[in-house]
């Protein structure tokens, strides 16, 4: 255990765990995926910042059936076709700079083992009993459907087509016995799953009754075998919620599951069921984002207008497309990508705004030969900035640091040091002291978001002297 020292008292670090979804690897990555990982990044930087023992975790859920089909379509053997996905998914988060602690495999061997325990635990328990499955199967969700999930058409209204008709005998889960015990947990624990509308739709679906749901598949031979009938595959999502110990179970429990709120009741309901039968402590919180559209259309493979981040990243910057996500979009809301704002965005914000006023203020100190004193070591966040973090409000956040530049830039237009420098050397130099101390200030509240552009900045005002450098942000000519 480690300790950190204050004011001669010992004080055990605070923990932070926070997890993205585990995602299907059927595909390279999306800007949804993209979404999700940096807003468990920016937690991840901030609760380092704090001095917080972090553990930051991601991964692909690799035994679906989902994963099956496209290998086939790839004309590749299975194994092969997961290794290879595997790889672009960590390639493509280590571009866009995330700094996961963890990758974890679902084909891995301490997932399979973890799994395998986990399962046999809740056998043990008596939650688990052989029965007859019949009903509705989307493999695009990898989930049991009922008729009242379908549109008009029959049809899986988020994929389009039609669930499969299945009959299989398979081991159930006994769901229908939490249902009390995570109703009182939710009355308990009021942001146990948030936003507050999605705590509101969870909590209306486990009170209008839980049914016992089927864990394993007789069909499906890609995936991990139950222990106690080799012949039966786990599903893959009782599976693939289990990542979030098996990577590493001492550091369970966690605080934040972020997800997409289309996956919530797999994680607000029928993990912790899973959860409570095994004998494990539940989430802290359950956070669900909400769904994009571009230019108005619902992001989807077939329509070809799934966005590659790493295209956009590569045209404007990892750190523009983080910002502009999460200025843009209130996390937890729907919302829709567009690359004209995306550019008025940056050109205001971060070329006009943050970019100008480190140049402006980097051009001063160079002209008036300012000498500075090194910057503090010591990372502190304003309280309301950090409330904002630690309740998600990334908007709110980003908010109060573009308010600081803009009182800065203010106070600069104001108190005109270019003409104070020729006037009165001293008093110029104090000035931009003063204003040398609100950059570092505002380069702080931006470790979390824009972790690049924070270590330029810091690079660029460490003193003693200060230059002028390229532009952070160089303009981009809108059409």
């Amino acid at each position: 255990m480690k300790f950190t020292s204050r004011a001669g008292k010992l004080k055990r670090m605070k923990k932070f765990f926070v997890t993205t979804p585990i995602y299907y690897i059927n595909d390279v990555p999306h800007i949804g995926h993209a979404y999700a990982t940096f807003a468990a990044d920016i937690l991840a930087r901030f609760n380092r910042a704090l001095g917080n023992e972090t553990f930051f975790l991601t991964g692909t859920d690799e035994n679906s059936q989902k994963t099956v089909l496209a290998a086939q379509a790839a004309g590749k053997e299975i194994k092969v076709y997961t290794d290879e996905l595997a790889s672009k998914w960590k390639s493509t988060w280590k571009k866009l700079d995330i700094s996961n602690d963890d990758f974890i495999r679902t084909t891995e061997k301490r997932h399979k083992k973890v799994v395998s325990e986990i399962f046999q635990k809740i056998n043990k328990n008596g939650d688990l009993y052989k029965g007859k499955y019949e009903g509705l199967y989307c493999v695009g969700h990898e989930a049991f459907l009922k008729g009242d999930d379908l549109d008009e058409k029959g049809l899986c209204p988020d994929h389009q087509t039609k669930p499969e008709q299945i009959v299989e005998e398979n081991y159930f889960f006994k769901l229908s016995k939490y249902q009390g015990r995570l109703i009182e947990h939710f009355d308990n624990n009021p942001k146990f799953v948030e936003p507050k509308e999605r705590y509101n739709e969870i909590l209306n679906f486990i009170k209008a009754g839980l049914q016992d749901i089927s864990v394993t598949r007789e069909t499906q031979k890609w995936g991990i075998p139950a222990p106690n009938d080799p012949k039966q595959v786990i599903y893959v999502w009782f599976d693939a919620l289990i990542n979030y110990i098996s990577a590493d179970p001492s550091k369970w429990p966690v605080d934040v599951h972020i997800i997409g709120k289309d996956i919530l009741r797999f994680h607000a309901c029928f993990w912790p069921a899973m959860l409570l039968s095994a004998g494990y402590e539940l989430p802290k919180k359950v956070f669900a984002h909400g769904f994009f559209t571009v230019n108005g259309k619902k992001i989807s493979k077939s329509l070809g207008n799934a966005i590659d981040p790493l295209a956009i990243s590569e045209k404007y910057g990892v750190e523009a497309l983080r910002y502009y996500l999460f200025k843009e979009i209130p996390f937890g809301n729907d919302g829709d990508f567009s690359f004209k704002r995306l550019e008025e965005v940056y050109n205001a914000d971060l070329a006009n705004g943050l970019g100008n006023l480190v140049a402006r203020v980097a051009k001063l100190c160079e002209t008036a030969g300012l000498e500075t004193k090194p910057q503090s070591e010591k990372v502190t966040f304003p309280a309301d900035y950090k409330t904002a973090l630690e309740e998600l409000r990334f908007q709110d956040a980003l908010s109060l640091i573009w308010s600081k530049i803009t009182k800065v830039d203010r106070e600069i237009d104001q108190s005109k040091p270019w003409e104070l420098i020729n006037k009165d050397t001293q008093a110029a130099k104090a000035l931009l002291t003063t204003l040398v101390e609100e950059i570092r200030g505002i380069q702080t509240l931006l470790i979390p978001f824009l972790p690049e552009t924070t270590e330029k900045i810091a690079q660029q005002f460490a003193g003693p002297k200060i230059q002028s450098a390229k532009p952070l942000f160089p303009r981009i000519n809108l059409l």
